[in-house]
Order: C-alpha cells, then sequence, then structure tokens
C-alpha cells in the first residue's frame, strides 16, 4: 500500500508540474483570470486542500515533488482565493519549503523557470530580512526580469514592513502613507 501512496504522490506532483509549466499556461502566470482560476480550481482544488492541510509531505521526497507543493501552496492559493485574506494563508509553509528547497543538493539542476518558483515565496515574504537572504539568489537566478520584480518587492518591504495593497484583505488598517502609496502605478502585485 506504502508504494502506490508513492506512486500516487509522484504521479500528482508530476501532474502539477506538468500544468503549471506547460507552453500554453506560461502565459497566464501572474495574470488575473477566472478562467484559468476555474481550471486550476477543477483540476487541483482537492490538491491545494490536501496542501493546506500539510498532506502532501510525500512529495517532498524529491526536489521536484518539493517544488510542486510551493506551487500548489505559493501559486495556487493566490490563484482560487483572489481578493481574499486566504490568499496568503499558505505562505510561511510555502516559505518553509522554499527555503529548504535552495539548500538541496539538486537545487543547481533545475531550470530558471523552476527556480524561479522555488524562490517566489521568498518574494513573497513580508520581512525584510528573509527579501535581504532572497536578492541574492535573485541574482543568482541570471533572470533580471525576476530579479527586477524581486527589487521592487523589496523596496516596498524596506518601506513598509508589509504590501499595502494586501490590508483591506487581511484586515489591517493602512496607514495614510499606504494608502497614498496605492494610488501610484505599479504599487500592488
Amino acid at each position: 500500500m506504502k508504494e502506490l501512496n508513492e506512486i500516487f504522490a509522484h504521479t500528482t506532483a508530476q501532474k502539477v508540474l506538468d500544468f503549471w509549466f506547460s507552453e500554453e499556461n506560461q502565459s497566464k502566470w501572474f495574470v488575473k483570470s477566472d478562467d484559468f482560476d476555474a481550471e486550476i480550481r477543477n483540476l487541483f482544488g482537492a490538491v491545494w486542500s490536501a496542501g493546506c492541510e500539510g498532506l502532501l509531505d510525500d512529495w517532498r521526497r524529491t526536489l521536484r515533488g518539493r517544488l510542486a507543493e510551493i506551487i500548489v501552496l505559493d501559486q495556487f492559493s493566490r490563484n482560487l482565493n483572489r481578493d481574499s485574506g486566504a490568499a496568503f494563508a499558505q505562505d510561511t509553509m510555502a516559505l518553509i519549503l522554499s527555503q529548504e528547497a535552495t539548500m538541496h543538493p539538486e537545487y543547481d539542476t533545475l531550470n530558471t523557470d523552476e527556480k524561479k518558483f522555488i524562490l517566489m515565496p521568498l518574494m513573497h515574504s513580508e520581512s525584510k530580512e528573509i527579501h535581504k537572504r532572497a536578492v541574492p539568489l535573485f541574482e543568482a537566478l541570471g533572470d533580471s526580469h525576476t530579479l527586477d520584480y524581486e527589487i521592487k518587492h523589496k523596496v516596498i518591504i524596506d518601506r513598509f514592513g508589509r504590501y499595502p495593497h494586501r490590508n483591506e484583505v487581511l484586515g489591517r488598517v493602512s496607514t495614510q502613507e499606504e494608502l497614498e502609496f496605492l494610488k501610484e502605478p505599479d504599487s500592488s502585485f
């Protein structure tokens, strides 16, 4: 029975990776799309729920399985819970998995896009210290576009200690400075 569970876990994790990294879906990353969100919900809603309960731990036996779990907790959470505080509820777990993955001996065997999504929870963190540690990892990625976004995120965290665009859905009171900032172009991601 254990072997069957491991095969199922590996197959499901691979389905997540195949879906996320498919050429067709790469253009949908970071774009608000009700259709894409519905597709993720239909295909992986139950997997996301299991991940939120910590039930994807078998995936962590491999680095790519860990990457799949990070995508479920970090990216799918945002797709499945747009405009809701639940979009960020799994950030701490995704961050821990990310930190562990960057120290994995096989981390350097991943391609740039795979590494980018392992690092994404660092970018999403509201910790100044995490962003200090994240910048060198994004520099090592060799993707100037993604590094630029990390720096933009870091600037916001350095200035406010949090992402002001999350305040409303998280029930946080915005300061006047944050409200003024939110009127600026590109103030939220």
